[in-house]
């Protein structure tokens, strides 16, 4: 009775759940100091703790969480926190995570069998067409498609650190960005109204730049550790067989799941949307996340185990991403926030370096800021926050999209830019870079920390993203 009770109490009060336009203008500095403590605890503790970090860390991002939301809960209340809290659930987190597992389950039942000799120009090989194919099946699917096969073609080779943290580089980043289904960030572009294709016809040029200078430096980092190892290529059971793909009903299964996703975009149901507790879903985008999950259910129905179980499949890297971003989705309100309203913000440091004296739009620093942000935030909603600083100025009865592809299309490359290229800055920036990790680690792998990757990616990645953004912005 009770139980029933508060539940309708709740449903009631559902109708009093709205969003505080100007919670980024009270929230003070301070209250994204949940979010830095997770972010220095995934750097931090697995390098000086790691077996309680591994025991641990969903307890670790728990406390976290709670740490802003109880907090959060005396100073505004309950009806606030709980708006908050179910609007970055049900808006970012579910779509998110579940878009991650129906990818990674789907993926994880294809097995490219045949032995691959993990030599330098095998390698950049697999890397060529990973970047390649992560822009139309996302980088997620490409980089769980890939990363098993180019772990067991290194087996043997005793450097291949670096052969994981440039495939983070190229596949699980900066090939998804020529189309929305590559990366989130660009979908949600594709949602507020750019054109499909405007991303590979304008990002095409500093794409093939990035991704080519990556793979010449990997080709010739990866030649000189061959030549320093002295290590006699080892073959397998698997040196006799052919080349070839098990669990190929799995490809139709990705084919779904990008028709699920572009469904979402092109789709909308006239009178379709409804309010949950406050919270304004949308018919397609349900729609989206119940095939993903039905798509990832058949995957696991009609594969085999045995090729699943020759894959190394396990289910600890997503779990291990489940729990760690659902702490940082929740811990990234406050600064979410904050950033939204601009100079009346806490940070209003940073948003006023957007614009020179004449109200222009400073395009560098447009790529610099959205990029360092994606790689510390989620790169989905820094995109969008930026989208919407630089639309501030859009003319009365123009839509922001069509300013931004028509009037100001190097601030919209800018951002774009950040957002996808810079998610490759940190383990966090961006969820693949995560679970790529994990599967390394996985088949005994000793990747780098978390400053470890980040020296990694500010020596090779960041020289690039310079002269990237002298050509192109």
């Amino acid at each position: 009775m009770i139980r029933n009770l508060s539940l309708l109490g709740i449903i009631l009060f559902s109708s009093l759940f709205a969003s505080t336009d100007s919670l980024g203008e009270e929230l003070p500095f301070f209250s994204i100091l949940p979010f830095i403590g997770i972010l220095l605890s995934i750097a931090i503790i697995p390098l000086i703790a790691p077996t309680f970090w591994h025991r641990n860390f969903g307890k670790i991002s728990a406390a976290w969480a709670l740490s802003f939301l109880i907090p959060f809960l005396l100073w505004k209340g309950f009806s606030e926190t709980l708006h908050q809290f179910l609007d970055v659930m049900f808006l970012e987190y579910i779509p998110f995570i579940i878009l991650l597992l129906s990818l990674f389950t789907v993926s994880g039942g294809i097995r490219i069998k045949g032995y691959l000799s993990g030599t330098p120009p095998i390698n950049t090989l697999i890397l060529l067409i990973g970047t390649c194919i992560a822009s139309w099946m996302g980088t997620t699917g490409a980089a769980m498609l890939l990363i098993r096969p180019l772990i067991r073609s290194n087996k043997w080779r005793k450097h291949k650190v670096h052969t994981i943290i440039f495939f983070i580089f190229l596949v699980a980043n900066i090939g998804g960005s020529l189309t929305p289904l590559g990366d989130p960030p660009l979908f949600l572009g594709f949602l507020q109204g750019v054109d499909f294709f405007w991303t590979t016809k304008t990002m095409l040029s500093p794409m093939l730049f990035t991704a080519f200078s990556l793979i010449i430096i990997y080709y010739l980092l990866d030649s000189f550790y061959i030549r320093k190892e002295h290590v006699r290529q080892q073959t397998e059971s698997q040196d006799n067989e052919p080349l070839g793909i098990e669990g190929g009903i799995n490809i139709l299964l990705l084919l779904g799941i990008v028709a699920s996703v572009l469904i979402s975009g092109f789709w909308e149901p006239p009178n379709a949307d409804f309010t949950f507790f406050g919270i304004h879903l949308k018919l397609q985008n349900i729609f989206r996340d119940f095939m993903l999950l039905i798509i990832a259910g058949v995957s696991m129905r009609v594969t085999s185990s045995m090729i699943r179980n020759e894959n190394g499949f396990t289910w600890f890297p997503i779990l291990e991403v489940a729990k760690l971003f659902a702490g940082i989705f929740i811990t990234i309100i406050p600064a979410i926030a904050i950033l939204r309203v601009g100079e009346q913000g806490a940070l209003s440091e940073l948003t006023t370096l957007l614009s020179d004296n004449s109200g222009n739009p400073v395009n560098s620093m447009y790529f610099w800021l959205t990029g360092v942000l994606s790689g510390f935030l989620d790169n989905a909603p820094t995109y969008l926050i930026f989208f919407n600083i630089a639309g501030a100025s859009v003319p009365e009865g123009m839509a922001i999209a069509d300013y931004l592809m028509n009037h100001i299309p190097t601030t919209l490359l800018a951002i774009s830019l950040g957002a996808v290229f810079m998610g490759a800055i940190t383990y966090i920036g961006n969820a693949p870079n995560f679970m790529v990790k994990s599967i390394a680690e996985e088949n005994n792998i000793k990747m780098p920390s978390f400053f470890g990757y980040m020296l990694w990616s500010v020596i090779i990645l960041i020289p690039i993203l310079f002269i990237v953004s002298l050509i192109f912005i």
